[in-house]
């Protein structure tokens, strides 16, 4: 071979396999329907975790107000984290807590303080609000933030256990997921800083009580619907839930009930030990 040409030729193979190598076009990202990309993009922009449906035990033996129950919840959204007083300072112009800090849960509140946050935060992300202000009835089918259901809440805690707390039967790891009264230092603590339960969701024992939509009956276990329940039609206080930042660690035992007067009145207002995280019900839900 003329050894002028052999240059010439091994540029021409050079071309020809980069010319292969050629990266390829990524491919089209398939559109979603409009219902899962709502749900998607609230769960993204608002650091919610949707909670798949599901049936589960509800209750602890060990509570007289607790008998063990099998219900049928159907899939919604949780906030990873409690509220903060960032959140509700941004939303409502005030802060009511005691404990002041801005990554600090929101506390100091009545139940109705709760609610109309729901509602100004559902109207601030163009969400219909669930909640009738004068009557504290919810509406489950509206898209905007509430109030999680007792159900709800229990079944969203034990992600998938049955044991007494989310992590096992005994409280010896209790420290590692929970503010409560043994080393929350005498007040309540920024969210998220312990380990997550296993749905990745913050708090969910301890640091302080969390408001519920349900009012409270101590024997309502034994007439509750099976299917997404939401508590007596009426009654005279509000069911809280998770244990606190003052509290023992039987308290933030995964069916352990607790309940207060909502605070409806002007002359009333809410103890540091009370916040609150929300929900929103998922299209197409329309069990409650």
């Amino acid at each position: 071979m003329n050894p002028t040409l052999f240059p010439v030729l091994l540029l021409v193979v050079t071309m020809a396999a980069c010319s292969g190598c050629k990266p390829n076009n990524p491919p089209t990202a398939q559109t979603s329907n409009d219902a899962a990309t709502s749900a998607q993009t609230a769960a993204s922009n608002s650091d919610m975790v949707q909670v798949p449906g599901g049936h589960f035990s509800m209750g602890d033996k060990s509570q007289v107000d607790a008998a063990p129950h099998e219900v049928v919840v159907s899939s919604f959204l949780i906030g990873k984290y409690l509220v903060t007083q960032e959140q509700f300072q941004k939303v409502m112009g005030k802060n009511p807590s005691r404990w002041k800090g801005e990554k600090n849960p929101v506390e100091q509140l009545r139940w109705s303080d709760a609610i109309t946050f729901c509602n100004k935060r559902s109207e601030v992300d163009h969400l219909q609000p669930c909640y009738d202000l004068k009557t504290g009835r919810c509406n489950f089918r509206a898209n905007g933030y509430r109030l999680p259901t007792e159900a709800e809440w229990e079944y969203a805690c034990r992600s998938g256990t049955a044991t007494a707390y989310f992590f096992g039967d005994s409280p010896a790891k209790l420290g590692d997921y929970a503010w409560y009264d043994k080393n929350a230092g005498g007040h309540p603590q920024p969210v998220g800083r312990k380990l997550p339960n296993a749905w990745g969701l913050y708090d969910m024992c301890g640091n302080v009580w969390e408001w519920y939509n349900d009012f409270y009956k101590v024997d309502y276990y034994q007439e509750s619907s099976r299917q997404d329940p939401t508590g007596p039609t009426s009654g005279d206080t509000k069911v809280l839930r998770g244990g606190a930042w003052r509290f023992s660690a039987e308290s933030c035992r995964s069916g352990y009930r607790y309940n207060e007067n909502p605070g409806q009145a002007d002359v009333c207002f809410g103890y540091d030990i009370y916040g609150f995280r929300c929900v929103r019900s998922l299209p197409g839900n329309t069990s409650h």
